[in-house]
């Protein structure tokens, strides 16, 4: 089981965290690429629209008879072969987003954060403990944390640090979202993320226990178990019918 070191906002290590080889193990870059698209799409506004027969500006009269001009018949100046006539087919609003299983989501968020930690770049701090609202103190505990770039920092839900939300929004390269909000996307954007110890730790239960079965070993306990329900099952035998047959 790996463990990281956990630090203050002054830079100084207080402790150790241990770190679930179910959360941070493998990494599924196909599904970090899926999630991503998902998340994109999902942002899209979809507001983009042309103008079709119906709506292009012009009258409805025919402009000549059907029969006798030598000319082609036409029924409309707002026909889609014509200069300023419709568009045919062309992109209308909609909406972009589309439905990703939530399994699916999980392993995403999983593998970016086992990519993150095999970077080093993860960083666990005991508390975002803001004494006051100042955003240049802040970007001096950021530099005290070594974070010279983005920065994604994750607290828990309902944290209620008015002083963290009003010191950080001003840093452009610095976004915070809470535990139940943060999503692979955001882990791959930034450059460094920067969890809160109970933050971490509540999500890390949270993927533990949606973590595959199939992925985790199985006990000493279990094993026996299946073991003796093999043995307890009878041998197949033959039914008198088929044994006539036979």
């Amino acid at each position: 089981m790996a463990t990281i070191d956990i630090y203050d906002l002054s830079g100084k290590k207080v402790g150790t965290l241990e770190l679930a080889d179910e959360v941070f193990g493998a990494i599924n870059e196909d599904l970090l690429w899926e999630a991503v698209k998902h998340y994109r799409a999902s942002q899209r506004a979809g507001t983009h629209a042309t103008k079709n027969k119906k709506l292009v500006s012009g009258a409805g009269k025919k402009l000549w008879k059907q029969k006798g001009t030598g000319r082609a018949r036409v029924g409309s100046i707002r026909s889609p072969l014509w200069r300023h006539g419709g568009t045919v087919h062309g992109p209308q609003p909609h909406s972009h987003a589309y439905r990703f299983p939530r399994k699916k989501l999980m392993g995403a968020l999983r593998s970016a954060l086992a990519a993150k930690l095999a970077d080093g770049k993860l960083i666990v701090v005991n508390a975002f403990d803001v004494k006051e609202v100042k955003t240049q103190a802040f970007r001096e505990s950021l530099d005290a944390l070594k974070v010279d770039k983005g920065a994604l920092l994750v607290e828990v839900a309902n944290h209620g640090n008015r002083n963290l939300d009003l010191s950080s929004r001003n840093l452009k390269t610095v976004e915070l979202v809470t535990s139940s909000e943060v999503h692979p996307y955001h882990l791959l954007r930034y450059d460094r993320a920067i969890f809160s110890q109970p933050a971490i730790e509540k999500l890390q239960l949270s993927l533990k226990t949606s973590a595959s079965r199939r992925a985790h070993p199985a006990t000493e306990g279990e094993g026996e178990r299946k073991g003796q329900k093999k043995a307890a099952k009878a041998p197949r035998t033959r039914t008198k019918k088929a044994a006539e047959v036979a």
